[in-house]
């Protein structure tokens, strides 16, 4: 039984107490309306009205039920329009991925930022690589994400690509510090502490590339998930990591890159087709904090997909 639209009938006629002007303002005719109550009646196993005199009357059970059904029948409003502010996307949870290395600075600005905008829904992140919100973004896992570029970008929207230029960190003892700037080819004999690859290959592979193309064979790998750890290896002597030099740590000495080589290239991206009013003030907030951090637009057009590392040696 279509319990809600007899609800509906039985309201109507329960404010008009006749069966004529209800029929006329639910847009029905007469005979349909009767059956309809009637049904309901059977269903409920009340009388509803009491038809016995010249006018129709609501018996004793159907003004106790009529509260009730009141309030089923705002209750269903209420559902339908949460329901459409959810196919809308205007209700429920963002489920966003960040960098590890966002900062935890940047992770409170961000989460004040989307706040801010006032969408209705909750924000859910989760601080994983990009190797990672990749595969969570096509199995449905995440709906956007902040992810480190270069990467296959077909399938994905993207919020403004925003670009930092990275320098180095180095011990303070490092004799590399009296420059005001650092040569990549400078930094050969050294290790480089850098982020696991598997967090985000397409990049790690060109950090490499680009650092042997400048002069710069690191003596060795280190792959560090922590940024503490990281310090750690460089303050031990022997090692550099990159950095964008936004709040570097104070025990070791940062200092940018000659010609800017190298740079991290930041966006917000999501599945096309999936973008919803809280996906968009995600991407609004991402650009807003990013900015912030001293991030800028990135020069020139992204490839669809990212190179061989190969190729970057060519």
């Amino acid at each position: 039984m279509d319990l809600l639209r007899h609800l509906g009938n039985f309201l109507v006629v329960a404010e008009e107490l006749h069966f004529g002007r209800a029929a006329a303002r639910l847009h029905i005719s007469q005979p349909p309306l009767s059956q309809s109550i009637q049904r309901l009646e059977r269903e409920l196993g009340v009388e509803l009205f009491d038809r016995s005199g010249r006018q129709v009357a609501l018996t004793d059970g159907g003004r106790l039920l009529l509260t009730q059904a009141r309030e089923v029948l705002a209750g269903a409003d209420r559902l339908h329009a949460l329901a459409a502010r959810l196919r809308r996307g205007e209700a429920g949870t963002l489920r966003a991925g960040v960098p590890p290395d966002l900062g935890g600075k940047a992770v409170a600005a961000l989460v004040t930022a989307f706040r801010a905008r006032g969408c209705g829904v909750e924000l859910k992140l989760r601080e994983i690589g990009t190797a990672e919100q990749l595969r969570a973004l096509a199995d449905r896992g995440l709906d956007v994400g902040v992810l480190r570029h270069p990467f296959d970008t077909s399938w994905l929207g993207l919020g403004p690509v925003l670009t930092s230029p990275l320098g180095v960190l180095l011990p303070a003892d490092s004799p590399l510090t009296g420059h005001d700037a650092v040569r990549l080819g400078d930094l050969d004999g050294l290790a480089l502490v850098l982020f696991p690859r598997a967090t985000a290959p397409a990049l790690h592979d060109e950090v490499l590339t680009t650092c042997a193309r400048h002069g710069y064979a690191p003596t060795e790998v280190h792959q560090a998930a922590n940024p503490d750890f990281a310090l750690g290896l460089v303050l031990a002597g022997g090692c550099v990591a990159l950095h964008d030099g936004v709040d570097p740590p104070g025990d070791a000495v940062w200092r940018p890159l000659r010609g800017r080589p190298l740079a991290w290239r930041t966006s917000s991206a999501w599945p096309r087709g999936r973008q919803t009013p809280a996906t968009r003030a995600f991407a609004d907030a991402v650009e807003e904090v990013l900015r912030a951090k001293g991030m800028s637009p990135a020069e020139g057009t992204l490839p669809r997909f990212p190179r061989p590392a190969a190729e970057y040696l060519a």
